[in-house]
């Protein structure tokens, strides 16, 4: 059996590698607290390491919020119920992440659901044209997608 040892860092040691992380890319805090979690940190290291990110602008939850909406919406075509679930999930507080969501122009949102819908269409097998219909929207929703999106743009499909 293998037993997994933290790694002794120190508050410093936490701070350069965190910051040099977030020099990199975005994080938000949990996933901050995550990784330090993974370190045999002194006791209130962790609550020091964050407030001094944060003062140093190293960690900021609406840049991150923002980029982060902008990222899954860009490259994965999530919608903004999946965004916001997820961004409850990490721990940021729902007016960063209404303000974050206002990154979505309504034109665009509607165009991916129709282009996703498009492609889902042209792979799914169904008994008839009520059965198709029920799997896209089923897998739009699973995707984020509001119904009253959904129900602007299956019928153009």
């Amino acid at each position: 059996m293998i037993v997994k040892t933290k790694k002794k860092v120190s508050k410093e040691e936490a701070l350069l590698k965190l910051s040099s992380l977030c020099a990199a890319a975005e994080y938000c805090e949990s996933d901050l607290r995550k990784k330090m979690q993974k370190w045999d940190m002194p006791e209130g290291a962790e609550d020091e390491v964050i407030q001094q990110l944060v003062k140093e602008h190293f960690l900021d939850e609406e840049r991150y919020a923002r980029a982060f909406v902008r990222e899954k919406f860009k490259f994965n075509r999530w919608g903004r119920i999946k965004i916001s679930l997820e961004l409850k999930r990490k721990g940021i507080g729902n007016f960063v992440i209404e303000d974050a969501l206002e990154e979505i122009p309504d034109g665009d949102n509607l165009e991916t659901i129709k282009t996703l819908l498009s492609n889902k269409k042209k792979i799914t097998k169904g008994k008839n044209d009520y059965d198709i219909r029920c799997k896209l929207i089923r897998f739009a929703l699973s995707r984020g997608f509001s119904m009253d999106e959904i129900d602007k743009v299956i019928d153009s499909i």
